[in-house]
């Protein structure tokens, strides 16, 4: 039979609403062993009270533990390494308690975050990375002036050069008149029929403008007859 792995246990993700410098720490061993449990937290930071909580529920020769920590971070560092700790035999289960905060500890908590942000910004930008900003609708860079008149410049330009091209078009393309007595064909033959087709074009063009200038007025007749 295969043998499967199970699933890995899913790792929740705290956000600073659910961080605190409150900890519940369940599954201790009911062997009156606080002290040492306040020294195994004390060793991630100042912990200003440590606790049994009698009237939580717990499972049979356990306790359940209440701790505060001076600062979020040491808190924050003392459950990530804490948590699911096998201490004097029994997995420790360590989770944040917000709900024992006052109001002046989660301002503290809210105005503690924004400086660690501020603090990892300014390392980044110290090393050179770059830090996206969003920049509000005022601080929105403006182009200069002159650069609204760059596509009157280009139109201006390029019609230039379009003009230019055209005018060395019209010189290149002046047409050569050769004499009609020139010969185009080494072959003597293909001259001969060249000079006919020309002769015809020649006195159908004259016969053109003939009609074209209108018919001869008749001469008058001058009568020579004596008269009786």
């Amino acid at each position: 039979m295969p043998r499967y792995k199970e699933d890995p246990p899913a790792v929740r993700v705290y956000t600073v609403c659910d961080e605190s410098r409150y900890l519940i720490v369940r599954n201790v061993p009911a062997l009156g062993c606080g002290d040492d449990l306040l020294k195994l937290f004390a060793n991630y930071g100042d912990v200003e009270e440590c606790k049994p909580m009698d009237a939580e529920d717990c499972e049979q020769f356990t306790d359940v533990y209440w701790i505060k920590f001076r600062l979020v971070s040491n808190c924050r560092f003392a459950k990530r390494k804490l948590d699911e700790f096998v201490f004097l035999g029994n997995r420790l289960q360590v989770s944040y308690a917000p709900q024992f905060e006052s109001l002046d500890d989660t301002k503290d908590k809210l105005e503690g975050r924004r400086k660690e942000i501020l603090a990892r910004l300014n390392s980044q930008r110290s090393k050179g990375r770059p830090v996206h900003r969003m920049l509000s609708s005022n601080e929105a860079p403006s182009l200069p002036a002159s650069s609204h008149h760059i596509p009157n410049q280009i139109n201006n330009r390029l019609r230039d050069v379009g003009d230019a091209e055209f005018r060395s078009q019209s010189n290149n393309a002046q047409i050569t008149r050769v004499s009609s007595d020139k010969d185009y064909f080494p072959s003597q033959s293909m001259n001969q029929t060249v000079k006919t087709v020309r002769d015809k074009l020649n006195k159908i063009q004259s016969s053109t403008e003939h009609l074209q200038a209108g018919p001869t007025p008749k001469k008058t007749r001058v009568d020579n007859r004596r008269r009786i």
